[in-house]
């Protein structure tokens, strides 16, 4: 009798398993239709129910990955994939996808992970490359992004991160070259032209910088006040004061009443040898501040840059008199800014 139930009880079990597997066929099946008809929510419900009749389901978790990648539903999709990989470790299609989505979840160190594995991946380079750029690891990011560069000189973004990583390697004319290379592909990027152009402004290729803000202004850049007091700097020492002027006025209305800005413009035009538009500037601070030796001081060596020496001198004196400290400009033609 004990047998009999015993055989009875397999044969239940054997029968409940076979059930259960021929559900999830059907209703894999059923999704597979749902999807090809482009009808994804339907499908992901028909592989869900499959899957919650054999949970080792693996076609039935790809596909329902697929089905949330159309959804962009990409956690689910993520969590999908990753369910594959735990079955079957060498599944290459689930590793292409979690290479890629780890890449758009900024999981750099995962994305590296999962491309290295994959044996299907287009631009496998670009994906390694620019996530040891991401991560911070220039001199990897190097490795692998300047030979892919090379091979492919027409993909912008990556072009894009090797100049951001030569800039972080601090070979500023490789950077500018890469960026050259990476605008030329894609000439309508504000952002870019906008960081060129302050690389170009630092090292005093003015007229490249004011090409490139003039640029990042046509693309639609947001116009921070570092961008225009740089924007109007780089028209200064480009002996252009008159696309400087609108500038340095409206950025003088945005930061009103700020001394610092009217006396780094005082610096900048007497920098760039332009002795009568510093004069104006030293006049507008003495104007706030009877007091200001700092800004008598610079009047004074305009004065005398102008030829009026006497006169110059005089009012480097009497600034010094306000001011003790700036004794020490004495010997110097020119203060720093923001003296």
């Amino acid at each position: 009798m004990k047998n009999l139930f015993t055989s009875i009880l397999g044969i239940f079990l054997f029968n409940s398993v076979a059930l259960c597997n021929d559900s999830a066929v059907f209703y894999f099946n059923k999704g597979v239709e749902e999807k090809t008809s482009k009808r994804f929510l339907h499908a992901s419900k028909n592989f869900e129910t499959a899957i919650k009749f054999d949970s080792n389901y693996l076609q039935a978790y790809l596909e329902n990955g697929y089905t949330n990648l159309e959804m962009r539903k990409l956690r689910l999709a993520l969590n999908d994939f990753t369910k594959v990989f735990e079955l079957d470790n060498t599944n290459q299609a689930a590793i292409k996808e979690l290479a890629s989505l780890y890449f758009g979840f900024k999981q750099y160190q995962k994305a590296v992970e999962f491309t290295n594995k994959c044996t299907s991946c287009n631009d496998k380079e670009k994906i390694i490359g620019i996530s040891y750029y991401q991560d911070e690891n220039f001199g990897l990011a190097e490795k692998v992004l300047a030979p892919y560069v090379q091979k492919n000189p027409t993909d912008a973004e990556t072009s894009f991160a090797l100049a951001r990583t030569y800039l972080e390697l601090e070979n500023e004319k490789k950077a500018i070259y890469f960026y050259e290379l990476a605008l030329k592909e894609r000439n309508t990027n504000a952002s870019w032209y906008s960081e060129l152009g302050l690389i170009y402004y630092n090292n005093n290729q003015y007229k490249k910088a004011i090409d490139c803000f003039t640029n990042a202004v046509k693309n639609g850049i947001t116009q921070s006040n570092d961008f225009k007091q740089n924007y109007a700097f780089a028209y200064i020492y480009a002996n252009d004061a008159t696309n400087a002027e609108p500038i340095l006025q409206d950025l003088i209305i945005r930061k009103v009443g700020n001394k610092e800005l009217l006396r780094d413009i005082a610096e900048a035009y007497y920098s760039a040898k332009q002795y009568d538009n510093s004069l104006g500037y030293c006049q507008r601070l003495i104007e706030m501040d009877a007091r200001d030796g700092k800004a008598l001081y610079q009047a004074g060596l305009c004065f005398q840059k102008k030829g009026q020496t006497d006169r110059g001198q005089k009012m480097c004196d009497a600034a010094i008199d306000m001011d003790p400290a700036l004794g020490k400009m004495r010997k110097q033609t020119s203060l720093p800014v923001g003296l």
